[in-house]
């Protein structure tokens, strides 16, 4: 998980979502980027990860014009959208939003995980969250009642299963012997053992005081 942004599903907060990745991605741009159809994602991609272009003032021209803004021709993004009734989903929508096909077939191709456009992946660590963070259980009365805790045990819930809970699909065969078991960070190669929670929760003070 590259960042997270607790609040209300609107352009200001998925605005803060998108910087916060591209921060984390040293300026680099994602190979692809897919959502629901929520309408405000474009906008912020196009904001975020284009540049700025200032159009050049011709001879005896006083005003040249608004600026515009370029998207690169790397960013590729496409949307899934699930058409639904009682029973169920009745159709999967998939569009390409930004971007050509031919960036959108090479993406896929590179792909280790899917080779198709979805958002299964969020969606299951949407439902790993719900699980694990009773705060976001629906239909409940356990839901939080002041943003500032909300975020609290979001980030703690979030980020202490990235290297303290060891996840069934991601254990390392061993050959006879058992298997490795490993945490997302440990298949990301953020480290290289399991960590207990109080050596997570001791990490900030250590950072701090250096």
């Amino acid at each position: 998980m590259l960042g997270v942004v607790f609040g209300r599903r609107e352009q200001c907060n998925i605005q803060k979502l998108v910087k916060i990745v591209k921060k984390q991605l040293g300026g680099r741009l994602p190979r692809l980027i897919t959502t629901d159809g929520y309408v405000g994602y474009a906008e912020v991609f196009r904001r975020v990860f284009g540049r700025l272009i200032k159009p050049r003032r011709q001879p005896g021209q006083r005003n040249p014009g608004g600026c515009r803004r370029e998207v690169p021709a790397e960013l590729t993004f496409a949307t899934v959208q699930k058409v639904m009734n009682q029973r169920g989903v009745l159709e999967v929508k998939r569009e390409l939003v930004l971007g050509t096909p031919q960036n959108l077939e090479v993406a896929l191709e590179r792909s280790a995980v899917s080779s198709t456009i979805n958002t299964a992946f969020v969606e299951r660590q949407n439902a790993t969250d719900r699980h694990r963070n009773a705060r976001k259980g629906r239909r409940t009365y356990r839901f939080s009642k002041d943003w500032d805790v909300h975020a609290a045990v979001g980030y703690f819930s979030l980020y202490s299963y990235n290297f303290c809970w060891c996840v069934r699909t991601l254990r390392k065969r061993r050959g006879r012997g058992r298997d490795r078991r490993r945490t997302p960070a440990m298949a990301a190669r953020l480290t290289d053992h399991v960590w207990s929670i109080g050596e997570w929760l001791s990490l900030p003070g250590r950072d701090n005081s250096s």
